[in-house]
């Protein structure tokens, strides 16, 4: 029996130790798996998620894959966008192009502080709580970003319209710009007039053309024939008034083209009525309509700004009512189709062109028999008063309506009249000025008519006083020998300024 215990004991031994060893590898092995079980996150997700420790409700695991998580953001964020686009449709407007701009053309903004640094760490799992940004972040990064931009683009158009209307265009002086003219004398054969194109006259200095207009204290909006039709796009901009107006009217077409011969431009003068007359030699206006922006000029020949009506239809030779208190029947039938009117008068208040034109003056639908009235100064007060107030009454029906009363045009008859010899020689561009500081009009009477109204005045009687060499003046291809025009300009010219100041106030 002891042989035997000897005997094993060795081997007993020796299985205790294998015992321990495989113990101990088992421990091992435990061991590591459970620090690998802990440290990894595709173990962890194998498990049942009833097995998972359930967090509160405001706190949830930081998702598994970043970068997936980072593109799940950006396509939150650009649906959130798109939502709140949607939403605040307003705030992208065309601009003066014309082209939309979105929140993504202005990224260059500068974000606030906060917003900034969130941008910066969007997509980084230690920041993250709610797995991805909310729509309600990208909503606010989106309203105040459209917010710094709105004010930026008010600010400005608000500040551009300020300067318009706070610029005071009368003072200011004539400077000579190379630049000038804006169209060829000789060019705008299509619609200027040969009696006034002075480069088809003996006139050899034309120092007079290269002249501009430059305000005091702000600057005049450089014309293009371009930027005009745009701005007068599906517009219709008439004057109507004397010679003075169809002048302007000669001048803004030449203006428009740049002199340059238009043949895609359509005559649609019997849209308004305005055909030769049986027996007439020429229709009592024009009218021409760009189609590219379907932009209508025209002009309507009223010298008085009155209504005339023939007392005997049927009598060639007959009498004209001159119906001092009512407008022409032009203005009352297509005021509704006018968009800017530029109205004027002046020159034709005189008893020899009432005479030659066989007009009598009436009011209240009889000859009038008032002597106040009947003096020539007063019958032209009576009348641009009554046309200024219809017109301003016309106003409320007609929202779209920007409506102007020009100024009366300078003569510089030196030594009599047109038809006493009077004459205007000078050539020589500044000879009597060049700079005008008035504060208030120099035709007191339009200034008058217009005051308190919402006709506004096209001031350019002082700026003109002093360019007495840009008239016709002997010139002339029409007038009789030693007959002067010191009235009507040679252009281009001192009308194409008009226009200029015209062009800035609409």
């Amino acid at each position: 029996m002891r042989a035997l215990r000897m005997k094993g004991g060795p081997y007993k031994l020796r299985w205790r130790a294998k015992e321990f060893s495989l113990a101990l590898i088992v421990l091992v092995c435990t061991t590591i798996l459970i620090w690998t079980w802990d440290r990894s996150p595709t173990l962890t997700s194998a498990v049942s998620s009833k097995n998972q420790l359930q967090l509160p409700p405001d706190i949830q695991t930081v998702p598994v894959d970043p970068k997936r998580h980072v593109k799940e953001d950006i396509s939150t964020l650009t649906q959130s966008e798109a939502i709140n686009n949607k939403r605040e449709h307003h705030l992208d407007k065309p601009d003066s192009t014309g082209t939309s701009k979105s929140y993504s053309d202005f990224e260059t903004v500068p974000l606030p502080k906060k917003e900034e640094e969130a941008a910066k760490h969007k997509g980084s799992p230690k920041r993250q709580k709610t797995g991805s940004i909310g729509s309600g972040s990208a909503s606010t990064l989106m309203e105040e970003t459209n917010s710094v931009v709105l004010r930026e683009r008010t600010s400005e158009q608000e500040a551009k319209t300020v300067e318009r209307q706070a610029c005071d265009y009368t003072k200011g002086k004539w400077v000579i710009d190379d630049r000038r003219p804006l169209y060829s004398g000789l060019g705008c054969k299509q619609w200027l007039a040969p009696m006034w194109a002075c480069r088809m006259m003996q006139r050899q200095d034309f120092a007079f053309e290269n002249l501009r207009w430059q305000p005091k204290d702000c600057e005049l909006e450089e014309f293009e024939g371009s930027k005009f039709l745009k701005r007068m796009q599906n517009r219709t901009l008439a004057f109507v008034g004397d010679s003075l107006g169809r002048q302007q009217f000669q001048s803004l077409m030449c203006m428009i083209t740049a002199g340059k011969e238009s043949p895609d431009v359509l005559d649609v003068g019997p849209e308004f009525g305005l055909v030769i007359p049986l027996g007439g030699k020429r229709p009592n206006g024009w009218a021409y309509r760009f189609p590219s922006t379907n932009t209508t000029v025209l002009y309507y020949w009223s010298s008085t700004l009155c209504d005339l009506e023939p007392l005997n239809p049927k009598d060639p030779q007959t009498e004209y009512a001159m119906h001092l208190d009512r407008p022409p029947a032009f203005l009352r039938d297509f005021l509704h189709r006018i968009d800017v009117l530029v109205l004027n008068s002046g020159h034709h208040w005189n008893r020899g062109k009432l005479r030659a034109n066989k007009w009598i003056m009436y009011v209240g639908g009889e000859s009038n028999t008032n002597r106040k009235i009947a003096d020539m100064g007063s019958a032209k007060n009576f009348t641009i008063h009554s046309t200024i107030k219809w017109l301003n009454s016309q106003l409320p029906k007609h929202p779209h309506l920007k409506a102007f009363y020009r100024s009366i045009s300078p003569r510089h008859f030196v030594n009599g009249d047109w038809n006493t010899g009077g004459s205007c020689n000078n050539t020589t561009p500044m000879s009597i000025g060049k700079e005008v500081l008035q504060d208030e009009s120099s035709d007191h009477g339009a200034a008058g008519a217009v005051r308190g109204t919402g006709i506004k005045l096209l001031d350019i009687t002082a700026l003109s006083q002093v360019r007495d060499e840009g008239h016709i003046s002997r010139f002339s291809l029409t007038a009789s020998p030693g007959v002067q025009d010191c009235l009507h300009w040679c252009l281009p010219g001192v009308p194409d300024t008009w226009n200029e100041i015209l062009f800035a106030l609409i």
